[in-house]
């Protein structure tokens, strides 16, 4: 059982890992076009990629959280 759970938080945070990068490399092609859009036009395509791995970053951490809590747990009842 840990086992399993150790290689599910080391892939949580390589998962986290990534959609860090992904959404730092999606914040750095914001062009300057982007930032000087009219009031009205909505997110870019860049700023929607971002803020979509940005979301996927706190959700990977929330699972490495959870899984080392489980860890914790079973630690402290074996």
């Amino acid at each position: 059982m840990n086992t399993v759970l150790i290689i599910a938080l080391i892939l949580a945070m390589i998962a986290t890992l990534v959609a860090l990068i992904r959404g730092i490399v999606a914040f750095l092609q914001t062009t300057k076009e982007d930032l000087n859009a009219p009031e009205g036009s909505g997110p870019s395509p860049a700023r929607l990629k971002q803020n979509k791995m940005m979301m996927n970053r706190i959700l990977f951490q929330a699972a490495a959280i959870i899984i080392v809590a489980i860890l914790l747990m079973s630690k402290g009842h074996g």
